[in-house]
């Protein structure tokens, strides 16, 4: 047998899920910042590599979705986003 206790708990401003920083005013302008600066690092990180005329087109996309993209998109699910938060995403998104 199972007993579900209810635990009834009050509204906070703001609190960490996934090591994302979630607010009750349904922006992440700060916590976007701070995404794409981590994004930004690792695609420098790997600039010289991707670069590189050795390695064929494909590698580099693989690259790109193996190494830059889950770093972008990490926590990506407890985004809320405004139209113009998404609209500066789909901007980086075009220039990586």
């Amino acid at each position: 047998m199972f007993k579900l206790t209810v635990c009834l708990c009050g509204r906070v401003e703001q609190f960490k899920y996934f090591g994302k920083t979630l607010k009750n005013q349904n922006s992440i302008h700060e916590e976007s910042k701070s995404i794409l600066k981590s994004g930004n690092a690792c695609y420098h990180s790997v600039m010289n590599l991707l670069s590189s005329s050795l390695l064929s087109k494909n590698i580099n996309a693989k690259i790109y979705r193996t190494i830059i993209l889950p770093v972008v998109l990490y926590g990506c699910e407890t985004w809320l986003l405004t139209l113009r938060e998404d609209r500066d995403d789909r901007g980086v998104e075009k220039t990586t």
